[in-house]
């Protein structure tokens, strides 16, 4: 009679899931099956079938990950038991580098330093040329992307290849009157590939056009596309200091973190000898 009592609790578990009327959140701590010592809540079950269309795919999804679930855990303690010498050695190495591995990463998180002076930050930019190399272009401008028609399509081009500020404030109203399509970073770097998304051209013949000019012209059928130039960096060149900051600030972490790292485990040995925690036991 248990047995069987029990069985209808849990078709009564998993036919009430199924209904989303039935299910309140705030009452989840009800344990649906139990193995061994482990126990399968209403709440992690909930969330598994919580986005079923209906209730019998929501019982269906219940009853397989409950299965699943069983499953898991039988089949862990089933190896866990005949587990060799080997593979407990292993798993214990495996616990130890995770526990250690996860608390020297909350000391550096917590020590290592937010800013670098700038002469630390030029000093690392000298010494590492070859790593601060570019793998893609680089490039810093404005693009508008304006109708087929629009009027003084040669003015805009002229504009923008003189960027003071009259002519920013012209080519400004002329985006806002006919772009379609206006961004304005003549002081961000911006990885080629990444401008390459807003033109219709070929990477090999854009990649072309910006050694070559300081404004590209492309055309559609519906639009015209122009990008003004004005800085750039080819793939090979140095990275200038400002776009070179963020992988700067990872070399100077990594070199920081080394010496932190083994200054600490130090401390810990010389500790260690000191309140004698280390003990050495010579032989006879």
């Amino acid at each position: 009679m248990k047995y069987e009592k029990t069985g209808s609790i849990l078709l009564l578990v998993i036919l009430c899931l199924t209904s989303c009327r039935w299910f309140d959140r705030q009452q989840t701590d009800g344990v649906v099956v139990s193995l061994k010592d482990k126990m399968l809540t209403e709440e992690e079950l909930y969330a598994v079938t919580k986005n079923a269309t209906t209730p019998e795919d929501s019982a269906q999804m219940a009853e397989a990950y409950i299965r699943q679930w069983s499953i898991r855990l039988l089949e862990y303690d089933e190896a866990r038991d005949r587990a060799d010498e080997e593979i407990e050695r292993l798993v214990e190495d495996y616990r130890h580098s995770l526990y250690v591995h996860a608390y020297e990463q909350k000391l550096v998180s917590r020590h290592c330093p937010k800013h670098w002076p700038d002469t630390t930050v030029q000093r690392v930019y000298a010494e590492n040329e070859e790593r601060l190399r570019l793998r893609e272009g680089i490039i810093r401008g404005v693009l508008l992307v304006v109708p087929q028609g629009a009027p003084n399509i040669n003015k805009l081009q002229y504009w923008l290849t003189k960027l003071n500020d009259a002519n920013i404030e012209k080519v400004e109203k002329y985006a806002y009157q006919y772009a379609s399509g206006y961004e304005y970073f003549p002081n961000e770097w911006r990885p080629t590939n990444q401008v390459l998304l807003y033109l219709p051209v070929e990477t090999d013949v854009f990649s072309k056009q910006i050694s070559q000019r300081s404004q590209i012209v492309v055309e559609d059928s519906t639009s015209v596309y122009i990008l003004q130039l004005t800085d750039k960096r080819m793939p090979g060149d140095l990275m200038p200091m400002e776009y070179a900051q963020e992988t700067i600030n990872e070399i100077l972490r990594n070199q920081w973190q080394i010496s932190f790292l083994e200054e600490y485990r130090n401390d810990l040995y010389k500790e260690a000898i000191r309140f004698n925690k280390l003990k050495r036991y010579e032989k006879e």
